[in-house]
């Protein structure tokens, strides 16, 4: 049988994690010979990723909104390229593959990513866009937003679970320099509790901080990072000088050198109050740091309680505090925590999602 030829869709300007789920799904089928093209948003960051790995790319200049001209480009790639299928990495790039199929005559099936943990929306659009008869796989990367979809989805058969995955070979090759101590200024002598993470609204960043004055108010001197920017940056900040503990916080912004980040963690906080897995969390297990996360979206599908790490309910700072004291408390709570989450790391790699990835696509060519 032969392999597929794929078009991606990635219309963000940004980079978050599903940009890089896309950049580890490409990565793998290339070395798996399968031909792909990446439509994306012109002079963004998956358009600077494409020309540095020399990836077959076409950047759109239009602006990413229900813009008919966009979806006739979708069809004018698919036709010059001889694409079989489309996978769509987003809401906007999803509404575009429909669109070149209803009013321009694509005729390519449509994979769709689904990362978010929230209900599909009830709208008109919404409603088309995910029953539409050219969306033959709807790829979710938990059980829990599986769930979530499916009351939306007339054909249940189209919902499959892919996890999405991290490069095991980043945590070996990362470099242990300290940061937070050499560019930050951060006391290697105190605990050091932190997240990385947008800085956005789902990330519930003023639970994170109430838990940290929890912590504090208990007689701690820990420090804690925020790692990432985002929307809601001025909030973050304004949160952070009101918090009445502002010497114990330190927000880095935007960082490259995530994982040595991290490995300066004692303990990797996550409050999100909905989430679609948590890859920021497997970097933890990575790097061996233990967990404390909120049971949001499909966490607790990673986050096992007292197995890979410690759960606690979302928006619950007394509680997610608790769970932070116990692993400060007691050591052999924590090792185990970290060999459990090192085990199940296995499961979540960048070749095993690219692999069901795969299948999925193969599949649709056979059907």
């Amino acid at each position: 049988m032969r392999n597929p030829k794929i078009l991606h869709i990635s219309t963000p300007t940004s980079w978050r994690g599903g940009e890089q789920q896309l950049a580890y799904l490409a990565e793998e089928l290339f070395k798996k010979d399968i031909d792909q093209h990446i439509l994306c948003a012109k002079d963004g960051e998956m358009a600077q990723r494409c020309k540095s790995q020399n990836w077959p790319c076409t950047e759109v200049k239009e602006r990413f909104s229900v813009n008919p001209l966009f979806a006739k480009a979708v069809r004018r790639v698919c036709r010059k390229e001889n694409i079989d299928i489309i996978h769509v990495h987003d809401s906007h790039a999803h509404t575009f593959a429909v669109m070149a199929a209803s009013f321009f005559g694509n005729d390519c099936p449509i994979v769709v990513s689904r990362r978010v943990d929230f209900p599909v929306s009830k709208s008109p659009l919404s409603k088309w866009k995910y029953n539409h008869p050219m969306v033959r796989a709807i790829l979710c990367v938990s059980d829990m937003i599986k769930e979530i979809t499916a009351p939306s989805i007339r054909d249940k058969s189209l919902l499959k679970t892919v996890y999405s995955g991290v490069d095991k070979s980043r945590y070996e090759k990362r470099k242990l320099s300290h940061p937070l101590i050499e560019k930050f200024g951060l006391n290697p002598n105190k605990t050091i509790i932190g997240n990385v993470a947008a800085l956005a609204d789902h990330k519930d960043y003023p639970t994170f901080i109430e838990t940290a004055k929890e912590i504090v108010s208990r007689g701690s001197d820990a420090q804690f990072v925020i790692v990432g920017d985002g929307p809601l940056k001025s909030d973050v900040q304004e949160l952070v000088k009101n918090s009445g503990i502002a010497d114990h916080i330190f927000m880095t912004g935007f960082q490259k050198d995530v994982l040595e980040i991290i490995s300066d963690f004692d303990i990797f906080l996550i409050t999100s109050k909905t989430e679609g897995l948590g890859t920021s969390i497997l970097d933890a297990f990575g790097c061996k740091v233990p967990v404390v996360a909120t049971q949001a979206g499909g966490i607790p599908e990673i986050v096992q309680n007292e197995k890979t790490g410690l759960i606690a309910p979302v928006k619950s700072p007394k509680k997610l505090a608790d769970q932070v004291e116990r692993l400060l408390k007691d050591e052999a709570l924590k090792n185990e925590m970290i060999e459990g989450a090192t085990n199940l790391l296995e499961n979540f790699t960048k070749e095993a999602t690219a692999q069901k990835t795969l299948e999925v696509y193969r599949s649709l060519l056979e059907n």
